[in-house]
């Protein structure tokens, strides 16, 4: 008697997962037409067994994927950008028939080195990272040899998939809309070394200032947050720029009040522009121009990436940008260098 025919074995002869296997001939979603039909009939050819249906019970069980995202991240009272990724996560795990469990990561944990729950012995089969965390800590968590991906930053000490929006050209078409208003005296509002995404949109800011031929000023580089990540009282520097260029609509918005309690008019005296096109940009007043984050393709793209990993397809590492939009709304007047 022949040795018994597996879903492994099928797997290995097309050089795809078992999960896929299973998949096409449990009938589940997750798999083409065409790749089903490829492995019905090999599974066929080779004499394989419809009627033992424990290995497809083992190989279709919920999959569990941990989201992890730093507390500060998810404040009651905060920018809800992260909250809104979360559920675009959750919608495109649930297409996967995944499920996603979420759990926050304390200032004490990162400090004390302490791992989520989720991320001990088998709880999860892979894990999202949703936000910049330090790179010590995200050394710990590779260290569970745990499918990874990063979601909305990225690490220089990893390797591991990142999916991003592309904040360098994003940040740079907005500032050279900036300078085709006329403004040449243009600050930058955030701390480049709180997270990759700043830097990044600051890196934009800086190329197109290159680029149009406008000198870029120390002083002109305005902080936003401290080392704790909690946003400070924002310093405006003596010779007032005409325009800002905020690494976020949240800082935006508080930076616009700021200026009006100072006797500034927004855009008539100064400009201001903000990134993410989060709701509150278009209740500003004005309206704030700004660059629309693609949440849903992030999200999309992440998700696919890592079952990709788990279903054991082969995934090249590297980071995934993904464009933003820009959005021009009421926030940015032309600016007259005669007056």
């Amino acid at each position: 008697m022949g040795k018994k025919v597996t879903m492994r074995d099928i797997a290995k002869r097309l050089s795809i997962s078992t999960v896929t296997v299973s998949k096409a001939l449990g009938e589940k979603d997750g798999v083409s037409e065409s790749l089903r039909g490829t492995i019905k009939q090999l599974a066929s050819e080779m004499g394989y067994s419809y009627t033992s249906l424990s290995e497809n019970e083992q190989l279709l069980k919920d999959y569990n994927i941990g989201i992890i995202v730093a507390s500060n991240y998810m404040q009651e009272g905060t920018y809800p950008f992260y909250f809104k990724m979360y559920q675009s996560i959750v919608r495109y795990l649930s297409s996967h028939k995944y499920s996603g469990i979420m759990e926050l990561i304390t200032p004490l944990m990162r400090e004390k080195k302490i791992l989520p729950n989720i991320a001990s012995g088998k709880k999860v089969d892979g894990i999202i990272v949703m936000g910049q965390l330090n790179s010590e800590y995200l050394e710990l968590l590779k260290g569970k040899k745990i499918p990874l991906i990063y979601l909305d930053f990225y690490d220089k000490n990893e390797q591991e998939n990142s999916v991003i929006t592309d904040n360098v050209y994003a940040s740079y078409l907005l500032t050279n809309y900036v300078v085709e208003m006329g403004h040449e005296k243009i600050a930058f509002v955030g701390n480049i070394y709180a997270t990759s995404s700043i830097l990044d949109r600051y890196l934009g800011y800086y190329r197109s200032l290159l680029m149009n031929g406008i000198a870029v000023r120390e002083d002109y580089l305005i902080s936003d947050r401290g080392e704790d990540e909690l946003f400070i009282d924002l310093k405006f520097p003596k010779d007032m720029p005409t325009a800002f260029v905020c690494n976020c609509d949240e800082i935006a918005y508080v930076l616009m009040e700021k200026l009006k309690e100072s006797g500034y008019r927004i855009p008539e005296d100064i400009s201001v522009v903000g990134f993410d096109n989060y709701t509150l940009a278009g209740y500003t007043s004005p309206k704030l121009t700004t660059v629309e984050v693609n949440i849903e393709a992030m999200t999309k793209h992440a998700v696919d990436l890592l079952v990709g990993q788990i279903e054991g397809r082969s995934v090249e590492k590297g980071r995934r940008l993904i464009s933003g939009k820009l959005i021009i709304r009421d926030s940015v007047a032309r600016h007259n260098k005669d007056t």
